[in-house]
């Protein structure tokens, strides 16, 4: 039977609740290993006026302090090379490093980072997007993506529908902090063990860094306890300092985040402030679209360009505008770097024109389901998005029909405006809203990967590519798709550690890809090995028809009594100087993207349609999601129980970012939501009381096996419930637009209510 499509269970799934899986920190301490840590500037911006260590090196236990004197170099990044890692004469923003402390114990970190005397001249901060506009404090390269004449449509529409999207931050908070280990080797090489969705960039980094050729630094990843996009650049920090310690002490250096540390100087989903300005006609047709994106990159530029670049060519989800003008400008503040997040600018793109379509309803007092499906993109026709790519193998006006009805919309929208006009003490909303991700990376060359396959003289085979294991179960598909290509049971595949050792030139994990991209190489590894083995079994057997691989056999399918096991044909290819080994490639085809000129930045859109509704405390803003249905297009699943769990996560973790996470600052930039007592991530009591989960049954004949990616578009679906707070809100507001942030506190959504109760009392129009 087929492997690929069954529910076998994650390769880590015993590991991790018996206790046994390991991570990073859990490596028992070497002969010799000091621990690494960090000072880090208490200012958003700062000159460094001196700096006195002489008390510190004093310390008993330290063994060494290292500023930027000691790297080879102190300018990297992934997209822009504007980044330090230690401090030179001004820190840039709260957290920043500036020295590296190395240490026999954690005591003697702690008083060495107690006797440093800096002199800091405090400076005048940028932390906002408003105060990064008005002091024009941009990176490089605005963009722009144009179709049609937006200006000239916006003259001739009926309506005109204006307004801004504000979404704050979320930290990634994963359950493991950033940790690294390293080790020095024979002739200056170093090993590092890092929790890192890219091994080939921390490697890349380090050898900049130190001063030493890729090819002396070694970068292993065996999983990470979660990641979220937040260890795609940002953990080649700490990689990279406890590699410069190991260098200069030339002992295995160890550095691991506390939870605090972490979320302070790391960076988060970026903050949006999105401007639009909307044209449609009474039907609720949008005519023309004007959109202003404004992100906040923080100090420097880290991946912010591209997530960008994706919440642009996101802006317009799953509706048609026929004239649009979208620009992009990425802030440069005094905050931490802001980076990667699951869906990577995509969320912060979707929700502006989800609530668009909620705002626009409310205009027209009609159900704003309605208004979606009358903007929803076509299948023969209005089915080309503003940057030129054709919406192919469309199922969004199906899902757009299938999931209303089996949620049972049109009965519960009836009884959510009786519920409203009757009770004084509550009031519910609902809302229906859509997602369609690209996917792909946005920049061509990453859209690449290699794997190298192992089969071995018992018929076992281990597997090696660039994927990383972050509890996502790329791993576990890996090891499906190659039993299913080599005819075995997926027990005798292991998919081994990454390492640049065996994979070299990886791609990050992410951009919801691992999976499309490893496990084609994976396939192409297999299918030669498969070839080879293939002609071996014609040669013994004289078999004449098509060599079939399955259920650990091997036959003819032309004459059935030529056969044999899998494992005796290892044996006699290996006897016959055969290779049993292959290095495999895979390459994304049919993408093709400039900012100039459009193209196609995605190999395909995974969609989906998500109906939520919420029961909010009249006097308190609290809110409740009473119930949540999420119908998906997700292709054929290579294993759907790990795609459920991915669906229900994602949809849990964006529920998170749009309703309980907010990140509160003070003053001078200081994080004061640094901890899980003051930051709320969702917990059980946050789930939807009803929560109803499906996909559709829909080929995808451009990838891996028919399967779609489903790592980041699901957090997308969850938009349904801030759009159900929205929708609550509109109730309230006197028949105006009811307006609301990201995230939808009890105390965001308490204020907005408040505003409106006294704007009707004074008569007044917002």
């Amino acid at each position: 039977m087929a492997v690929v499509g069954k529910n076998v269970p994650h390769d880590s799934a015993r590991g991790h609740v018996s206790g046994e899986s390991l991570y990073v920190d859990d490596i028992a301490p070497a002969r010799g290993e000091v621990l690494v840590d960090f000072l880090w500037s208490p200012h958003a911006r700062a000159r460094i006026r001196s700096a006195d260590l002489d008390a510190a090196r004093k310390v008993p236990g330290v063994v060494a302090l290292l500023t930027h004197r000691d790297l080879h170099h102190n300018l990297f990044g992934p997209i822009y090379k504007d980044e330090i890692l230690l401090a030179v004469d001004e820190c840039t923003f709260r957290g920043q490093p500036i020295v590296v402390i190395a240490a026999e114990n954690a005591e003697a970190i702690r008083k060495a980072r107690a006797a440093i005397v800096i002199d800091y001249e405090p400076l005048e901060p940028i932390l906002t997007i408003d105060q990064a506009i008005a002091a024009q404090s941009f990176f490089p390269d605005p963009r722009i993506i144009r179709r049609g004449d937006a200006d000239a449509a916006l003259a001739n529409a009926e309506h005109i529908l204006e307004g801004i999207f504000e979404n704050k931050g979320q930290d990634h908070f994963y359950l493991e902090s950033q940790a690294a280990l390293a080790f020095p080797e024979e002739h200056g090489a170093l090993t590092i063990l890092s929790s890192t969705q890219n091994p080939t960039e921390v490697q890349e980094v380090i050898a900049h860094l130190l001063g030493l050729q890729m090819n002396q630094v070694v970068v292993e990843t065996k999983r990470m306890g979660g990641a979220f996009g937040g260890k795609e650049c940002q953990a080649t920090h700490p990689a990279a300092m406890a590699a410069l310690a190991a260098q200069k002490t030339r002992r295995p250096a160890r550095i691991a985040y506390n939870k605090d540390d972490d979320m302070h100087a790391t960076g988060k989903r970026h903050p949006f402030q999105n401007r639009y300005r909307v044209g449609f006609n009474s039907s609720g047709e949008i005519v023309a679209a004007q959109f202003d994106l404004y992100s906040d990159g923080g100090a420097y530029a880290d991946l912010s360009p591209a997530v960008m670049g994706r919440a642009m060519t996101h802006v317009d989800n799953a509706y048609f505008i026929p004239n649009v003008e979208i620009r992009g400008t990425v802030c440069r503040t005094n905050m931490p770097p802001n980076t990667a997040f699951r869906g990577f600018g995509g969320p912060q793109g979707a929700t502006t024109i989800e609530s668009v379509m909620e705002e626009i309803a409310a205009v027209l007092k009609k159900d704003a389901l309605d208004v979606r499906r009358a903007n929803c993109y076509g299948i023969d026709s209005r089915n080309t998005t503003p940057y030129g790519q054709i919406v192919e193998n469309n199922t969004l006006p199906r899902l757009f029909k299938e999931l209303p009805e089996r949620a049972d919309y049109k009965r519960r929208l009836a009884e959510v405006k009786r519920f409203n006009e009757s009770s004084e003490t509550h009031l519910k909303g609902i809302s229906t809203t859509a997602v369609k991700f690209g996917i792909s990376f946005n920049t061509k060359f990453l859209n690449q990967a290699n794997a190298l396959v192992n089969v071995y003289l018992d018929g076992s085979v281990q597997v090696s590519t660039g994927a990383t294991e972050m509890g996502q179960g790329v791993n576990t598909k890996i090891q499906q798709v190659v039993a299913d290509e080599l005819g075995i049971e997926p027990e005798r595949v292991i998919v081994m550690v990454t390492s640049t050792e065996k994979n070299n030139n990886t791609s990050a994990t992410a951009a919801s890809s691992a999976a499309d991209l490893n496990g084609g190489a994976a396939v192409d590894a297999c299918r030669r090995i498969r070839e080879r083995m293939a002609q071996v079994f014609r040669t013994s057997t004289a078999a004449k028809g098509e060599i079939v691989f399955a259920d650990g056999q091997v036959w003819d399918a032309a004459d059935l009594t030529k056969k044999m096991t899998f494992d005796d044909l290892v044996g006699i290819a290996y006897r016959s100087r055969v290779s049993l080994g292959e290095r495999g490639f895979y390459a994304t085809p049919r993408i093709s993207w400039d900012w100039t000129t459009g193209g196609n930045p995605f190999l395909y859109f995974t969609m989906g349609v998500a109906c939520s509704e919420v029961l909010i405390d009249r006097f308190t803003g609290e809110m409740k999601v009473l119930r949540s249905d999420v119908l998906m297009d997700i292709g054929r699943p290579i294993n759907p129980g790990v795609d459920r769990g991915q669906i229900t996560g994602a949809f849990i973790q964006g529920m998170g970012w749009l309703t309980t996470e907010d990140l509160q600052y003070g003053a001078q930039g200081e994080l004061l939501s640094h901890s899980p007592t003051t930051y709320k991530i969702p917990n059980i009591h946050d789930l939807p009381e009803v929560f109803n989960v499906d996909w559709i049954e829909h080929d995808n004949p451009v990838n891996l096996y028919g399967s779609k990616a489903v790592g980041e578009p699901p957090l997308l679906m969850s938009i349904s419930v801030w759009c159900a707070v929205k929708h609550a809100l509109s109730f309230v507001s006197n028949g105006e637009v009811a307006r609301l942030r990201v995230p939808a506190t009890s105390e965001e959504i308490l204020m907005r209510m408040s505003h409106s109760r006294a704007a009707v009392a004074q008569g007044v129009q917002r």
